[in-house]
């Protein structure tokens, strides 16, 4: 809208603003600027200032909150303040009409839903590139809008999405027309779990003047904000290209995700973690009792490790942000994206469950080639798990065992680094590893004009972490469990001459993480959260049949089916 107004009034950026915010109940936080305006820009708040004729904003600001007895030096230094005053006092409101939600669409007419992607919400921040490169956690694409639509819907429409030759996601494109309005060439994406005779569209895309990132991105909802119902058309002998970056939607049968019910959970809290077990001439044992490895020794000192509770996780993406604008990992566009090129150092895995099971097979004798094909196919309406996946930091390491030039090592504190000036990029390490986590950079992606997005202009540069080397073209690189906060907290405690604190160590994936589903701490530390968290019985490995032990684990996924 900025491009059809006759003056346009520049705000500061937030990091260049006083301001106060309200987070949580009865909690309050201060917002202070952190450099200096760029630009010739004013604070919005200081402009209706101006307008009544008061004092600046840094001065009204501290003077209300003054006012309302807060010490306002304190609240600066602690960044926050609590106050139950403020708390507006609402009445109970009465119980909606019922007609209205128990509405049903009883006949074959298509509904619209249009709904915000939890990333890029209406699009404000449509030209931040970490957004539009943040895969939807439900449909795990990105740099894109779809019509979405139940598989059911799907087939009666004659709408499909394939794979091509290179395993990437292709779908077909429709027009759609509500009242008076069309919008041309929709791609459609088949989504489980929704509803028959719906069709869902998210706002934000479709923007022409924005900038880079956002400009020519997916398609324009906003007109079909109060349409209801709709037409679809096929565009014939048309295809979309999707930048998925998971192909795979189901599990297959196999445990990467461990799962029990509350029920069970209260009779047995191991129930759900089973553990693989090899026959020996000492009986079944697991994985852990049978390695060739030397073991390191991880008694001594710090032993850093990481817990991801998966009944926690929401899959809302915090953490991979939060670990893309920490450790400078670049945004490398939909092309790159949509041939499995993506930089990010963790991702969140989701999983639809299946219809066929091992143990439906068997019952119905299903072959196994039947069996599996099967198991690749969601059901109409699933369950769905989310799994943050980064580096596991393994103690027995199979990347470590291939590198030529001694690239990846290991930590006498249970960590898995790289040293980038040593990668010649031969790129045998990602391919042993496992869990699939390693990045190889393809271009030097910060200082070519094809990847200008965030990182290569000089107020881009201004966003980097100083204290994280920018990588280079030819390198592997990976989740370095934030060893920067480490030696800066191991220094820090140094100086004063005292002990790490429990609450000071903080990976940027765990601080950012709104549900705690990520702790992380010094396993060494008896009193440490993420010691205790090791000792609960849903605590088990990723792949823990292939004994790399891992200084990352996971706890069961614990569902109320009651």
């Amino acid at each position: 809208t900025a491009s059809l107004m006759d003056y346009v009034c520049p705000d500061h950026h937030n990091l260049e603003s006083w301001g106060d915010l309200h987070p949580s109940h009865n909690e309050y936080t201060l917002m202070q600027p952190t450099i200096a305006p760029l630009f010739d820009t004013r604070q919005f708040e200081q402009t209706l200032l101006n307008w009544t004729e008061q004092n600046d904003y840094h001065t009204y600001l501290s003077d209300f909150w003054r006012s309302k007895g807060v010490n306002w030096e304190q609240a600066v230094h602690d960044g926050f303040f609590t106050h139950e005053d403020l708390e507006p006092k609402i009445k109970s409101i009465s119980p909606l009409n019922k007609d209205i939600l128990t509405f049903e669409n009883s006949s074959d007419e298509i509904e619209l839903v249009i709904y915000e992607k939890i990333g890029l919400g209406d699009g404000t921040q449509a030209n931040n590139p970490w957004l539009q490169e943040f895969p939807d956690p439900i449909s795990r694409s990105c740099w894109d809008n779809y019509l979405t639509v139940s598989a059911s819907t799907a087939r009666k429409l004659n709408l499909k999405n394939w794979n091509v030759s290179n395993g990437a996601l292709n779908g077909s494109i429709v027009n759609i027309k509500a009242d008076n309005i069309i919008i041309d060439n929709v791609p459609v994406m088949i989504q489980p779990g929704q509803a028959n005779h719906t069709v869902g569209l998210a706002l934000g895309y479709g923007r022409t003047k924005s900038g880079k990132a956002a400009n020519n991105v997916g398609v324009n909802a906003f007109p079909l904000l109060k349409s209801k119902r709709l037409s679809i058309e096929l565009v014939e002998e048309v295809e979309h290209e999707f930048a998925s970056i998971q192909l795979h939607h189901t599990m297959m049968g196999r445990d990467m995700v461990k799962e029990t019910t509350l029920s069970d959970y209260i009779k047995d809290p191991s129930s759900g973690n089973d553990r693989v077990t090899y026959p020996t001439f000492k009986g079944d044992l697991p994985a852990d009792k049978l390695s060739l490895y030397d073991e390191h020794d991880l008694k001594t000192g710090h032993f850093w490790n990481l817990s991801v509770d998966l009944t926690a996780c929401t899959g809302c993406g915090e953490c991979v942000i939060a670990c893309q604008a920490e450790n400078n990992v670049p945004v490398v566009g939909k092309e790159e994206m949509r041939k499995s090129r993506d930089m990010h150092w963790m991702r969140i895995d989701r999983y639809y469950s299946s219809e066929m099971t091992k143990d439906k097979a068997k019952e119905e004798d299903v072959s196994a080639i039947k069996m599996y094909k099967e198991m690749e196919v969601p059901s109409e309406n699933p369950e769905v798990v989310f799994q943050p996946v980064m580096c596991q930091h393994c103690n027995n390491a199979p990347c470590e065992n291939v590198c030529p030039v001694a690239a990846t090592t290991h930590s006498n504190e249970g960590l898995n680094q790289m040293t980038y000036n040593r990668c010649v990029g031969t790129r045998y390490c990602a391919n042993n590893c496992p869990y699939k986590v390693r990045r190889f950079n393809w271009f030097q992606y910060s200082e070519n004009e094809k990847f200008d997005f965030n990182m290569n202009d000089d107020y881009g540069k201004m966003v980097l972490n100083p204290d994280v080397v920018v990588r280079s073209r030819g390198v592997i690189e990976k989740c370095s469990m934030c060893i920067q906060k480490i030696q800066e907290l191991k220094l820090t405690a140094k100086k004063e001459g005292r002990p790490i604190l429990d609450e000071e160590a903080q990976t940027v994936c765990a601080s950012s993480c709104s549900t705690n589903a990520i702790v992380f701490g010094d396993a060494n530390n008896p009193e440490s959260e993420v010691s205790k968290l090791k000792k609960d019985e849903r605590v088990y490995d990723l792949l823990d049949h292939l004994n790399v032990n891992p200084s990352v684990f996971y706890q069961t996924k614990v569902r109320n089916k009651s």
